[in-house]
């Protein structure tokens, strides 16, 4: 058994490379192999977004404040509250973040593959964002 007391990770600035706006992470749990599971809280200040991405293995997001939106490739834009879970299937792309004039946070979960937990693709644009929620 491991116990990582609280305060000992400290929150660090979403990659850059990665997102849109200003997202903080938290981590909670990156499991040591043979586990898969790596698990974070983060932080979407309004506007902020992931870029374009997908799971080998899907992910789940469980929002735990604020309004967010999220998007899979070709669907329209739904937006996410407070005690909203989302499931996103292997290989989906997707993305997901704050909705513009609100923050919002949420738990992500995934597993990796072959040591792989995301692969990243471009960035969402304004337009894509800003489309009408569906």
């Amino acid at each position: 058994m491991d116990i990582t007391l609280a305060g000992t990770r400290p929150t660090r600035r979403a990659p850059k490379e990665h997102f849109t706006g200003t997202v903080w992470q938290d981590p909670i749990n990156m499991a040591p192999a043979p586990a898969r599971l790596n698990v974070s809280r983060v932080a979407f200040e309004p506007g902020a977004r992931t870029n374009w991405h997908h799971h080998p293995l899907g992910q789940t997001l469980y929002v735990i404040s604020g309004v967010g939106r999220v998007q899979t490739k070709g669907g329209p834009v739904r937006e996410i509250r407070p005690g909203d879970t989302v499931w996103i299937p292997p290989s989906e792309v997707h993305w997901h973040g704050a909705s513009p004039t609100n923050s919002m946070c949420h738990i992500a979960m995934q597993e990796a593959l072959d040591g792989v937990y995301s692969t990243w693709l471009e960035p969402v644009t304004d337009a894509e964002y800003g489309a009408a929620l569906g």
